[in-house]
C-alpha cells in the first residue's frame, strides 16, 4: 500500500471523529464527520450499525459489508472503492469511509455515454459488482474525481448468498472478460481472504467464491435477459 494511503488508513482508524451533519436522503442514518489525529484531518462518512434500519433480507451489520467490500476490492487489485475501516464512532461501532470529492453533477449515465475512456474503469466495478453480488449499483453510487478517477460508493447491500444483482451497468452484457480482469477474478476464486471472510457469514464467503468461479469459467460478462436486475431508484 502506498504511503499516502497507509497514512489516510491510519489517520481514518486512529483520529478523533467529530459530526459535522447528518446526510439528507439516506435511508440509513449517515453522517458527514471530520477525523483529525495531530495536524492531519480528513472527511469522511460514518455508518453506524445503530443507526441502520431492519431489512428482511440482510442481518444487521451492513456497515460491515462497507468494510468487505473496500478489502475485496484492494484483494482483487482495484482501487475505485474509498478507504474504508471498521471503528467505534459517536454512535457506536461502524464503517468510516474517505470521502471522495467528486462531481456530483455527474454518475454512471451521464458518463457512459460521453466519456469512453473511462469505461474500462466501468468494467472494473461491473465485475466486482458481480463478485459481490451488489444488489445496488445505482448510477449516482458511480462518481468521478477532478483527476478523472472513477469511484463506487455504497456497498452496503452486497455480499448476500442468493444471487439478486441489481446494477444499472449492463452495456458489457455479453463481452468477453480481458486477462487482466481474469487475473484479478482469480485472485479471490481459490479462497477468500481472511480480512474479506470474517466480516461475512460462511454461506456468504461460499456464494461469492461460486460467482467468481462462474466467471473464470464463462470468461465474459453476464446479460441481463430478464431486463429486471435494475435497482431502483436508477439513480
Amino acid at each position: 500500500m502506498p504511503e499516502d494511503e497507509l497514512t489516510t488508513l491510519q489517520l481514518l482508524t486512529e483520529g478523533d471523529v467529530e459530526v459535522e451533519m447528518r446526510m439528507p436522503y439516506s435511508s440509513n442514518a449517515t453522517f458527514l464527520v471530520r477525523i483529525s489525529k495531530g495536524e492531519r484531518t480528513c472527511r469522511a462518512i460514518y455508518k453506524p450499525l445503530r443507526g441502520e434500519r431492519p431489512l428482511w433480507d440482510f442481518a444487521p451489520g451492513l456497515h460491515r459489508r462497507e468494510v468487505a467490500a473496500y478489502r475485496l476490492a484492494v484483494a482483487m487489485g482495484f482501487d475505485f472503492v474509498p478507504i474504508t475501516v471498521l471503528r467505534d464512532g459517536p454512535l457506536g461501532e461502524g464503517s468510516v469511509q474517505l470521502l471522495i470529492d467528486a462531481d456530483f453533477e455527474q454518475h454512471y449515465f451521464t458518463l457512459f455515454e460521453s466519456r469512453p475512456e473511462l469505461h474500462e474503469q466501468f468494467r472494473n466495478i461491473a465485475v466486482f459488482d458481480i463478485v459481490a453480488n451488489n444488489t445496488d449499483r445505482k448510477s449516482g453510487h458511480v462518481l468521478i474525481d477532478a483527476s478523472h478517477h472513477v469511484w463506487g460508493i455504497d456497498h452496503g447491500l452486497c455480499f448476500a448468498a442468493d444471487f439478486k444483482l441489481r446494477t444499472v451497468i449492463w452495456e458489457f452484457g455479453g463481452e468477453a472478460l480481458t486477462e487482466s480482469l481474469l487475473d484479478s477474478v482469480q485472485r479471490i476464486s481459490d479462497s477468500v481472504p481472511l480480512e474479506v471472510s470474517s466480516l461475512l457469514e460462511s454461506d456468504e464467503v461460499e456464494a461469492l467464491t461460486h460467482r467468481a468461479a462462474w466467471l473464470i469459467e464463462h470468461r465474459r460478462f453476464p446479460e441481463d435477459d430478464s431486463g429486471r436486475r435494475y435497482p431502483w431508484p436508477l439513480v
